[in-house]
């Protein structure tokens, strides 16, 4: 049954607003079969597909901090029993001091999470970085602290 309406305030439908729009929707669809020379419709352009990158993510305050830290001490070296040992190495709050310049969000949060961390890896009963970090081994220390910056990786901060 075909109904034809008698008003003419329609608009018009653009087919090739249409075309495009589903062309945008199916960039590479099926091909259909070619139909003959002659009753073949012009070439259009050739469409460039629009590409896309990677999402960046981006390093957070707190990572950026513990990573920029935990590079100081590689550089410097790590010291116990002295915030700056006068070889330039430094104790682990030092680090943290040097890495975020300023005693800011950042270096707050980070050294809540490096003593979080370290608190789960070595016993609840440090109250403070500089306490714990005297009384372990480098190794201990390193560990809690790349265990840290992953943390701080995984909830973006």
């Amino acid at each position: 049954m075909n109904t034809r309406t008698q008003k003419t305030d329609f608009t018009p439908v653009d087919q090739d607003l249409y075309a495009k729009a589903f062309q945008l929707l199916d960039p590479d669809p099926t091909p259909e079969p070619a139909a003959p020379a002659a009753l073949a419709a012009p070439a259009a352009p050739a469409q460039v597909p629009l590409t896309t990158t990677a999402p960046v993510r981006l390093t957070g305050p707190v990572e950026k901090t513990l990573t920029d830290a935990l590079a100081f001490l590689d550089t410097h070296g790590w010291a116990r029993h002295s915030l700056v040992h006068p070889e330039g190495a430094r104790c682990s709050i030092g680090a943290l001091r040097a890495a975020a310049g300023a005693r800011n969000t950042a270096y707050r949060n980070a050294g809540n999470l490096l003593l979080d961390e370290a608190r789960r890896q070595h016993g609840k009963k440090w109250q403070t970085i500089p306490s714990w970090n005297d009384t372990h081994t480098g190794a201990q220390v390193r560990s809690v602290w790349e265990a840290a910056i992953r943390r701080a990786h995984h909830m973006n901060i």
